[in-house]
């Protein structure tokens, strides 16, 4: 994970923190607002969306993506 990244996992937990200090946002297929996803973004003022259910399989390592946290979206952008 580089700055500016967004992670798109199954789940996160601890082991995560390092990585989710750099990045924009992260999105993750299972979790609630009581995960540890939502609470680390939260502390740090990351936009997250979790329970997402396929994003792992939607979108692959490279792919450049949007988030709209306020919305609850996702959507892979092309390269300009």
């Amino acid at each position: 994970v580089i700055k500016g990244d967004i992670i798109i996992a199954r789940v996160t937990d601890p082991r995560y923190t390092t990585y989710i200090r750099k990045c924009k946002g992260i999105v993750t297929d299972e979790g609630g607002i009581l995960s540890h996803t939502a609470i680390i973004s939260r502390e740090l003022g990351i936009p997250c969306i979790i329970g997402t259910k396929n994003a792992t399989t939607t979108f692959k390592d490279n792919d450049l993506v949007e988030i709209d946290a306020d919305k609850g979206t996702v959507r892979r952008i092309k390269k300009q």
